[in-house]
């Protein structure tokens, strides 16, 4: 599964707990469908006491929400495209192309249409 938003992205949670907070995109699991925000979804985590810790402890750590439940900070409704700016790349929003011809395919309707006028001339002659 493809996701919207990818690792180091701002974003802003659009439902759970932690609506409406934004944070920065730790890590992002594709195949879940999920991502890990920094300070969103927080949850504490009980370590048993081992020999090097003997009392044991508990840990605040971010879990997973699912990436429908964010939106990218600053971006459109536009996909995500990568952006390069002195050797660092980094997202930003792409604008789509879908009612434009490619040149390629300009070029090769062009030559139809030229085709198409020698015949035409060779058909009178």
């Amino acid at each position: 599964m493809s996701l919207h938003v990818k690792k180091g992205d701002t974003v802003k949670v659009l439902a759970g707990n932690d609506k409406g907070k934004q944070g920065v995109i730790k890590q992002a699991l594709p195949r879940d469908g999920r991502v890990i925000v920094e300070g969103i979804n927080l949850r504490w985590k009980h370590k048993k006491p081992t020999q090097q810790n003997p009392k044991g402890q508990r840990i605040q750590e971010e879990c997973s929400i699912h990436a429908s439940n964010v939106a990218r900070v600053g971006g459109g409704a536009e996909p995500a495209g990568k952006k390069s700016s002195a050797g660092k790349k980094s997202s930003a929003a792409q604008k789509s192309s879908a009612g434009k011809k490619s040149s390629a395919a300009q070029k090769s309707s062009a030559g139809k249409k030229s085709s198409a006028a020698q015949k035409s001339k060779k058909a009178a002659k």
